[in-house]
């Protein structure tokens, strides 16, 4: 790894985020991937946004689906957050959800859910930024689950 690269992995893993777990309902079988690089972009219209690595097996199902489900995890919910970010398993297997009023998958014990349909796809270096146009709401209680240099904490405060 070029030093400008280690430095840049550095300053950016230095800077707290959430995690979610972006899902979505195909024909075969529901998918889904963690993600921490989400985030509230426009009030009006509401729209969020989150980015999925180009070479993700998963991203491109959820891309042709168009309607995805975003699940905030929990403080405690880091099994779900590996869980979902591995490969080659069933990451659904024994995980509580509920479809969302679009048939998203919405993941049991998060403290809040988004759905809504992909407004926009753009490429930009290694990932995909995709911009969502929120259709349902819905926050719980909770503390989120955090992620900071590259581990999985809580909040504290």
């Amino acid at each position: 790894m070029s030093q400008d690269i280690a430095s840049y992995k550095a300053v950016v893993g230095r800077f707290a985020t959430g995690v979610v777990v972006v899902t979505a309902a195909t024909g075969a079988a529901p998918v889904g991937f963690t993600c921490q690089t989400f985030g509230s972009l426009s009030l009006e219209p509401r729209l969020v946004s989150f980015s999925a690595a180009v070479d993700s097996t998963t991203w491109p199902h959820i891309r042709a689906r168009g309607v995805v489900g975003i699940s905030v995890l929990a403080d405690g919910q880091e099994d779900l957050a590996r869980r979902f970010a591995q490969r080659g398993i069933d990451r659904f297997a024994g995980v509580e959800w509920a479809p969302g009023p679009g048939g998203s998958p919405l993941l049991g014990g998060a403290i809040a859910h988004l759905e809504g349909t992909i407004a926009s796809v753009h490429q930009l270096g290694d990932h995909e930024v995709a911009v969502v146009e929120v259709n349902h709401a819905w926050a719980g209680e909770g503390r989120p689950l955090v992620y900071l240099g590259g581990r999985y904490g809580g909040f504290t405060g």
